[in-house]
């Protein structure tokens, strides 16, 4: 089947980039926008904008008869999910099956299966993948029991989904209790599911994770990508291949990322994510993200595909074309998010209109976003506002590269991340390579007072 006409149900900077795609493809583009969004550079790209709903993301991009309704209308081919929103939602999946639309992602089975993070570690344990020692904890005493047989310190995570969201460590257990009713009610709230587990907490660790793509029968892997620099367990920079990463280590990762992709007989673009324990020199399968990833551009630098076309064309039936063997990496990327966000005063929300908008062009360096003079950033979503990707034929050119595209990068109007973004990418910790998952908060905390002063 050959796919003419997309239903995009996102919105920002993703929105633009399948757009980006489908337009040298030749596929027709329909944007399903909130009201927010209607007049977004999305929209103004789009073949054609169909309303979705109010702006809340609960009645709009999280609202799957409104999301269907909307492609019904549109009379479209297929729906692309884009990242975050119902890209991994298994009645979406399902609904476009049943209204006869092609959902470009895997099947509603394996976005179920993934989905549930108890489950996924158990098909990881299947699949002969190294977890953490941990479970399910169903009551306050099944979770002091399992805590003490691990040991502390612990992290108390929401099997219905990831970001940080319902996420909390426990170093002791006086803090079990409290720690344990937090975790329950924030996953309650973000994902509807109140269910958590408990795994051993690695204080020296660092956050690789593995880009696979499957066609249903084959499966290959593009690739580490290391997302050490986060803060409250969000992502700010990513970066192809993980840096400092032992090549043993890094070779059975891949090769365990691409077995738990055949063990699922995978379809599509998915993520395979990891925990390196430096100290242990050991990595544990974290979890898997069945969708297209924020990050995915780093990848696109060294394994030169287009990720997004690679979904499109496994979407319409056809095979990968391509083997492991086929797979070639070249040189280094390096990617920086842009968010709206006043990170002097603990990253409040900045939303709001951007009066100034410049972004660096020059060899080796991509922009992904949506922001332009006079785009307006609304308080509904997430703040992302763009990603500054540089590419070198190795880290040294491709930080050199970053650094200077970040300083010639200007943002007014709203507050962002991007003077953030300049000293973070110029601390010697971060050029040295292979910091852990704690760097970031030590950054903070060692930069002069006068830098924290608006």
């Amino acid at each position: 089947m050959i796919l003419r006409r997309i239903l995009i149900a996102n919105r920002g900077e993703i929105a633009v980039r399948i757009m980006r795609t489908c337009e040298r493809l030749g596929i027709e583009t329909v944007l399903a926008a909130s009201d927010a969004d209607l007049e977004s550079v999305a929209a103004r790209r789009a073949d054609h904008v169909i309303r979705l709903g109010p702006s809340p993301a609960s009645a709009s991009y999280l609202n799957v008869p409104a999301v269907i309704a909307a492609a019904r209308a549109a009379a479209v081919d297929a729906l692309h999910p884009g990242y975050g929103f119902l890209s991994e939602n298994a009645d979406l999946a399902h609904a476009c099956a049943a209204a006869g639309i092609v959902f470009i992602g895997p099947t509603p089975p394996q976005l179920a299966a993934v989905g549930d993070k108890l489950r996924a570690r158990a098909y990881a344990v299947a699949a002969a993948l190294p977890v953490l020692p941990g479970g399910d904890v169903s009551s306050l005493d099944a979770a002091a029991v399992l805590a003490a047989h691990v040991g502390y310190p612990v992290l108390i995570k929401a099997v219905g989904g990831g970001g940080g969201r319902g996420m909390r460590q426990v170093g002791s257990p006086e803090g079990l209790s409290e720690a344990l009713d937090l975790a329950i009610a924030e996953a309650a709230a973000a994902f509807g599911d109140p269910r958590v587990y408990l795994e051993r907490y690695v204080a020296s660790g660092r956050h690789i994770e593995v880009q696979i793509l499957g066609d249903g029968q084959a499966v290959v892997h593009l690739g580490t990508r290391d997302c050490s620099i986060q803060r409250r367990y969000q992502k700010l920079i990513e970066e192809a291949p993980a840096p400092k990463l032992p090549r043993a280590v890094r070779e059975h990762m891949q090769d365990a990322a691409a077995s738990f992709g055949r063990h699922l007989a995978y379809r599509g673009l998915g993520t395979v994510e990891f925990l390196y324990d430096c100290l242990r020199e050991e990595f544990y399968f974290l979890e898997m993200n069945a969708r297209i990833q924020v990050e995915h551009p780093v990848t696109e630098g060294i394994c030169g595909l287009d990720l997004v076309e690679c979904q499109i064309r496994v979407a319409e039936g056809r095979p990968l074309g391509f083997t492991q063997r086929d797979v070639r990496f070249d040189g280094h990327a390096i990617e920086c998010r842009i968010n709206a966000e006043d990170w002097v005063r603990d990253f409040r929300p900045s939303p709001g209109r951007v009066t100034r908008a410049i972004f660096a062009v020059g060899e080796g360096i991509r922009v992904d976003t949506h922001i332009e003079p006079g785009a307006e950033v609304p308080p509904y979503y997430d703040s992302l506002m763009a990603k500054v990707i540089a590419h070198g034929r190795d880290r040294t050119q491709a930080l050199e590269r970053l650094s200077g595209a970040l300083a010639r990068c200007e943002i007014e109007g709203v507050s962002s991340t991007l003077s953030l973004q300049e000293a973070l990418v110029g601390s010697p910790g971060f050029a040295a390579g292979g910091v852990t998952t704690d760097y970031f908060r030590r950054f903070l905390e060692d930069r002069p007072a006068a830098e924290h002063i608006g």
